[in-house]
């Protein structure tokens, strides 16, 4: 089995002969050492802690970083100058008043994302391949931006499809440019294969949502392939782990991220062991963090992957504070072979969902096939492809409840 494409891509940007835990364990260690030398010295946000740490088992003892200090406090963890800001993403955060989170990139920053895009798309892309991205397009050096930068590298040819389209659009886009990679949300993947055919699609990466058990084995059976699932967020830089031939988690960018997981309490959990992922991402130029919590919730499996790779692997990864109902609903709705998208309201009386369908289904049977569900109103629609009104997948829940 090769390799995971992740051991190459730090070998190359740390310039270093091999990869292995002690190497990388003393890269990391290295590289905080100096993140908290130089906010000591320069008096940042972090400058009340240690200006040194003797093992990475000390990262432990270190305060958590929050969304709410992100927000309140973004602009004093900015460790580079503002002519060096590349790009900078603004986010609400729940909870919090006044101005969002804004997270800051340098131009180094977003290579070093392109080149762990590369890495990813390395896996199962070639010259001359054809990927539609269907992510958000947001102006230079964006999600979508990136990824299309790393699919023209590998001598692939991106698709910007974006995030808005109509199943229409969708299906005039299979037909015309015949793509057979996909890049973008497993729920929103798995509503274009129903509504449009796979046509000549081969291969998926999914990435920026949960992705439960049903969606994956439909997305599966239809496009007879394994997916690619990829994790990310905005302060990783938008790229943190890939996945590998093996199929079994998602490698970290170690050299850029140290990864924990913490329980409620806050305290590190062994490999293993579902948590909340917490990271310090050393490798950021423009806004480092120390021991951020993610709400991400997920694990890192034990021992070396099956490819040989020891560079450490996330498992499947959703919100923490995702409505747990979102995902019991995609599960639970998904199986059912017509669902492309759906409305759920949560009500006083229980959940009241209509679901958009690609073709006829047997009411009662679906019903049936909730009844595990606490559903207590069920309404369908059939969508039709000459409708210009729909969409790819939104789903969405709207809760109703009285706030006492």
């Amino acid at each position: 089995m090769k390799r995971s494409n992740i051991d190459a891509l730090i070998r190359k940007q740390e310039n270093i002969s091999s990869v292995t835990r002690e190497t990388i364990e003393q890269l990391q260690l290295v590289k905080l050492n100096r993140l908290l030398a130089r906010e000591k010295q320069r008096d940042g946000f972090y400058r009340e802690l240690p200006e040194h740490l003797d093992t990475l088992d000390e990262l432990c003892s270190l305060p958590f970083t929050t969304a709410a200090d992100l927000a309140e406090e973004g602009g004093r963890m900015l460790i580079c100058s503002q002519g060096e800001v590349q790009k900078v993403i603004s986010e609400k955060t729940s909870g919090t008043t006044g101005a969002g989170k804004r997270v800051f990139y340098t131009k180094n920053d977003c290579e070093h994302t392109i080149e762990l895009f590369m890495a990813g798309l390395g896996e199962f892309i070639f010259p001359g391949s054809v990927t539609m991205i269907a992510m958000p397009f947001t102006g230079p050096f964006g999600l979508g931006e990136l990824i299309a930068e790393a699919v023209q590298r590998l001598g692939a040819r991106p698709l910007k499809a974006g995030t808005d389209r109509t199943y229409a659009e969708l299906q005039g886009i299979l037909k015309k440019d015949m793509p057979d990679t996909y890049v973008g949300m497993p729920a929103a993947l798995l509503s274009m294969l129903r509504m449009c055919g796979k046509g000549s699609l081969k291969r998926a990466l999914i990435s920026g949502d949960a992705c439960p058990a049903s969606i994956t084995a439909a997305i599966e059976e239809i496009l007879d392939n394994r997916l690619w699932p990829h994790y990310g967020s905005r302060e990783m830089g938008l790229g943190g782990a890939i996945c590998c031939s093996a199929h079994e988690g998602m490698h970290l960018r170690e050299n850029h991220v140290i990864a924990e997981i913490v329980d409620e309490k806050g305290h590190v959990l062994e490999e293993g062991t579902w948590g909340e992922l917490v990271i310090t991402t050393i490798g950021m130029e423009a806004q480092p963090l120390i021991r951020y919590r993610t709400g991400d919730h997920t694990r890192i499996l034990s021992g070396p992957c099956p490819c040989g790779s020891i560079v450490k692997r996330l498992d499947s990864v959703r919100r923490m504070n995702q409505k747990e109902s979102l995902y019991m609903l995609d599960e639970v709705l998904f199986r059912i072979p017509e669902v492309v998208d759906f409305i759920a309201e949560d009500s006083e009386g229980g959940w009241e969902v209509s679901v958009l369908l690609a073709g006829e289904t047997d009411l009662l049977q679906m019903k049936e096939q909730l009844m595990d569900f606490p559903i207590v109103k069920l309404t369908t629609r059939t969508a039709q492809l000459s409708d210009r009104s729909m969409y790819m997948s939104k789903r969405k829940i709207v809760n109703s409840r009285t706030c006492l």
